[in-house]
């Protein structure tokens, strides 16, 4: 993507259909399925795209990841993930002791019924799965259709097929204000100032700050830290691992280049802002990895900490703001939005430019991610 010079900006003004706020993997996405159709401009606050919850996301593609809800998004997505060679198998596997089996069993039938790859596994067959899993882990459910994602390949992909269609790149462009300007938007930042025909809200963690700046009502999308830390362990993960989330999610991990990354599974509520991870939560972590395997942690080797933003009911938000003409929603995507990017950016550019669906969303209910749903409070 070409970044605009801010000597240029207002030059291009009205020059674009579309203003997409936010450059990683939900703008870039939106970006690269709409510039066949419009001319397009992605403005992002900071030096890069993708410098925060894209750039630290330990990414899975796991079906039933995100909630029932998610689960057919995250199926839509994935032979687009496979049919760029993003994908790296790994098995999700999610574990409870003997007062859990009931929730273990419960967990299978829910998932099993939207048409996820699970089933149950007994003690015996997660050791083999996880060696050194500790007694007290007797009951499982095993997803064998898990895989790693390449997030910063998928988020090259989109970039440049963006550029490609010639769509613009704004870096250095914090949105300090946003006006209707006729049928349209003027977008102002420190030095520049450009017009759009729709807004696109896809601005992470800041997504109900632009709203609020562009006059809309914010929805209650609230930023989520979310910890994740690098150790190496004695003995080494196996490679071929599965990813480990605990049935009460207070935990996860799984093997990365020899190393094992783990995360306390929080969702501390916080401010939009370069979040950086709490010594409690690391501790936390690795206490939690400790009480789940016998390994011994031999180095604390990295940590880091990202925001994931929710919508009050944990659901996407894909649409048209239902009092402001011309604002479009994309954001809320929580944890699963790099998994389910292409069926997300695929349904959201569809019900932007009014195009019909196709056959990786023709089973997705819209109205589901709807801003809509919101109204009335």
């Amino acid at each position: 993507m070409t970044d605009l010079p801010a000597a240029t900006a207002d030059d291009l003004a009205a020059a674009f259909d579309i203003v997409i706020v936010g450059a990683g993997m939900a703008g870039a996405s939106l970006a690269a399925e709409c510039a066949a159709h419009a001319r397009v401009l992605v403005i992002e606050a900071e030096d890069a795209p993708g410098y925060h919850t894209t750039g630290r996301s330990a990414a899975f593609w796991e079906e039933s990841y995100g909630g029932p809800g998610v689960v057919p998004l995250t199926l839509a997505s994935h032979g687009f993930l496979d049919g760029l060679g993003l994908l790296s198998p790994r098995a999700g596997l999610t574990i409870g002791r003997a007062a859990d089996l009931d929730r273990i069993m419960a967990f299978v039938d829910r998932f099993a019924a939207l048409g996820v790859d699970i089933r149950p596994m007994d003690r015996a067959q997660m050791v083999e799965q996880v060696p050194g899993l500790r007694a007290e882990w007797c009951h499982g459910a095993y997803e064998a259709r898990g895989a790693d994602i390449d997030v910063a390949g998928l988020h090259q992909h989109y970039l440049a097929q963006a550029r490609r269609a010639g769509s613009v790149l704004r870096l250095r462009a914090r949105i300090d204000h946003a006006e209707r300007d006729g049928t349209g938007w003027r977008l102002h930042w420190a030095g520049g100032t450009v017009r759009g025909g729709v807004l696109a809200n896809a601005a992470g963690a800041w997504a109900d700050g632009l709203a609020t700046l562009a006059g809309a009502a914010p929805l209650g999308i609230t930023p989520l830290r979310r910890t994740i830390v690098q150790v190496r362990t004695d003995p080494l993960p196996p490679a071929d691992m599965p990813l480990t989330f605990g049935i009460d999610e207070d935990f996860y991990f799984k093997p990365q280049s020899g190393r094992l990354l783990v995360s306390p599974h929080d969702e501390t509520p916080d401010v939009a802002h370069d979040v950086a991870p709490e010594e409690l939560d690391v501790a936390i972590a690795i206490d939690r990895l400790e009480h789940a395997v016998d390994w011994r942690v031999a180095a604390l080797e990295r940590r880091w900490a990202g925001l994931r933003s929710f919508a009050p009911d944990r659901l996407p938000v894909y649409g048209f703001d239902p009092a402001v003409p011309g604002l479009f929603w994309f954001a809320g995507q929580g944890g699963f939005g790099i998994q389910t990017a292409p069926a997300a950016a695929r349904l959201a550019a569809q019900l932007l430019l009014g195009l019909p669906r196709d056959a990786m969303t023709a089973a997705l209910d819209a109205g589901k991610y709807a801003p809509a749903r919101f109204a009335g409070g």
